[in-house]
């Protein structure tokens, strides 16, 4: 399934041209370009939006929503397909402003380029991957002390959140479930259950923790069939291990959407209301 949505992203690309690619941040957004992993061997670039009036405020601390495929998250000029992002700097802007959402810190953490599938799955099969666990010591041993020590972070597990979509969506529930303490809110968009026979759905039946994360997921209608079913699957295992829908799970399927960060930008705004609503 990988290898033909890649398939395909080329044949696009070479029918229609690149646009030019343009820079689209808004609000203040932060970024360390060069963040070493000794756990993974190599280093990337973590962007930081910060929370209108962070600066006028100097004793507050603030939730923070970690977001994988960070290159995809802020600006067009990084995204994988030119200009098409999650617009998520303009989403929490917009909704803390008119006070929807607590005011909130989000990171995005850029995938491994070549090594993503690796970082992003859990289990080892003929397709690769398997490195998923690296990843989540990566994330809670390395990426969260820094930037609970650069910024005012109220590092408490119950709103801190992980989110991800297709392998990133896939990741965030596998560790979600394995820190359950770290990750009180998981974004679980467009996943790819359909990974070594769907082990993300045995994970959820063997959970056996106590500590219930707010969890989000989603669907495009138009993404696949197979897709959608997966997804209401993974919905279901969940409500089996109980979750509630409509308190701590909520599940959407996006009339006509597709698999791309247009998609998910579209409801990404839903997602930080379920997340951080004030009215929550």
């Amino acid at each position: 399934m990988f290898a033909v949505s890649a398939a395909l992203a080329v044949v696009v690309s070479l029918q229609n041209p690149p646009a030019a690619r343009m820079g689209s941040i808004t609000g203040n957004v932060k970024f360390h370009d060069e963040f070493a992993s000794k756990i993974l061997g190599n280093k990337r670039k973590l962007g930081v939006y910060l929370p209108p009036n962070y600066a006028a405020n100097p004793n507050r601390k603030y939730p923070v929503l970690y977001l994988l495929d960070g290159q995809n998250v802020f600006d067009g000029a990084r995204s994988f397909i030119p200009n098409l992002e999650w617009r998520a700097d303009e989403a929490a802007q917009r909704l803390i402003g008119a006070g929807l959402i607590d005011p909130i810190i989000i990171v995005a953490v850029d995938n491994g380029n070549t090594k993503r599938i690796d970082e992003y799955t859990p289990t080892r099969t003929e397709r690769g991957g398997g490195e998923g666990d690296k990843f989540g010591q990566f994330l809670t041993t390395e990426v969260m002390p820094f930037i609970n020590k650069t910024y005012r972070t109220d590092p408490l597990g119950p709103k801190t959140g992980l989110a991800g979509s297709s392998l990133g969506g896939l990741i965030t529930a596998h560790l979600g479930l394995k820190y359950p303490t770290r990750f009180g809110r998981l974004g679980v968009m467009s996943p790819s259950v359909w990974w070594d026979n769907r082990v993300i759905l045995r994970t959820v039946r063997g959970y056996s923790g106590t500590q219930r994360a707010r969890v989000w997921i989603d669907m495009g209608t138009r993404e696949s069939q197979e897709g959608t079913r997966d997804a209401q699957a993974l919905r279901d295992a969940f409500l089996a291990k109980g979750w509630v829908s409509g308190r701590n799970l909520a599940y959407v399927e996006d009339g006509f959407a597709q698999h791309n960060e247009g998609a998910w930008a579209n409801r990404f705004g839903e997602m930080l209301m379920f997340f951080y609503g004030t009215s929550r």
